[in-house]
Parts: structure tokens; sequence; C-alpha cells
């Protein structure tokens, strides 16, 4: 038996998320967006990632990841989240409640998928206005070579 145990599948590669969280960056940076902090995370809901631009406020990092955890949690982007947070509000409530406060349902938490649709992660980016977080992090994902879902239908 292998030492450590090994065969764990959790979806996003390292290289995979490096090169997301970096090209959303530079994404950032190309559109004149305020800094950003970008937030990877695996099929497993677990941080692949993290990168904070110079000039961040304070919460920026745990409101990424809220974006990202959201879409994780639910398997909708966020901008299906945020449509289910005006529509079903008791269910978003008791939903951010299981999380522990931790799911923000506003455009700019991304779904990863793969080319045969299998969801390998999500990413978060917040620093900016949501539209503009979540064009940043579309960008970022299909320069990996993966499916941007952004829980709208096309």
């Amino acid at each position: 038996m292998p030492n450590p145990p090994t065969g764990f599948q959790h979806g996003i590669t390292l290289r995979q998320a490096q090169k997301i969280a970096t090209a959303a960056l530079a994404e950032g940076r190309r559109l004149e967006l305020a800094p950003l902090t970008v937030v990877v995370l695996d099929a497993a809901g677990q941080l692949k990632a993290m990168l904070k631009e110079d000039g961040c406020s304070l919460m920026r990092p745990a409101i990424a990841h809220g974006k990202a955890f959201g879409a994780m949690g639910l398997g909708f982007g966020g901008r299906e989240l945020a449509r289910r947070a005006q529509a079903m509000q008791g269910f978003m409530n008791a939903f951010s409640d299981l999380a522990g406060g931790s799911a923000v349902p506003v455009p700019g938490g991304v779904l990863v998928r793969a080319a045969n649709g299998n969801i390998l992660g999500a990413v978060g980016i917040s620093g900016d206005a949501s539209d503009k977080d979540e064009a940043a992090a579309v960008a970022a994902i299909e320069a990996a070579g993966l499916t941007a879902d952004t829980g709208d239908s096309a």
C-alpha cells in the first residue's frame, strides 16, 4: 500500500487552479478593475488556490470564497443563485445558515466544468462589481481550457 495513500480525485488540479488564479488577475488588470481576490475550490469544496492583489480590503478573501462555496454548495453558478435568492428567500436563508454564513449568492461565483460537463470546482472573485468579477472568472477558466458555468444558460 502506498504511503501516503494515493488515488484521491478532487477535480481541478493544482496546475489548473494556479493558472485560473493568475489569469483572473491578469484579466482584471486588462479590464482595469479594482484590486481582486481570487479563490479556487476543488470538487470537494476545499481551497485549491487563492491570490489577493495588493490593495484589496479585509473581507475580499471571505467574499470570494463565499461566491465559490455557494456555487459548489448547490451546484449552480452565481447568477442562478442570485435568482433563487430573490425567488426563494426562505430556502436561501436556510442554505446560508447550513453553510455557516459562507455562501454568497451573487455573480462572481462560477462553476468550473470539464469538457464532459463534470464539475471540477468553482472560482470566486471579489473586488469590483459582481458582473466584472464574473467576467474575470470566465476569462480565466477559459484560459485554462475549461468551461465556465455562471448559472446562465449560455
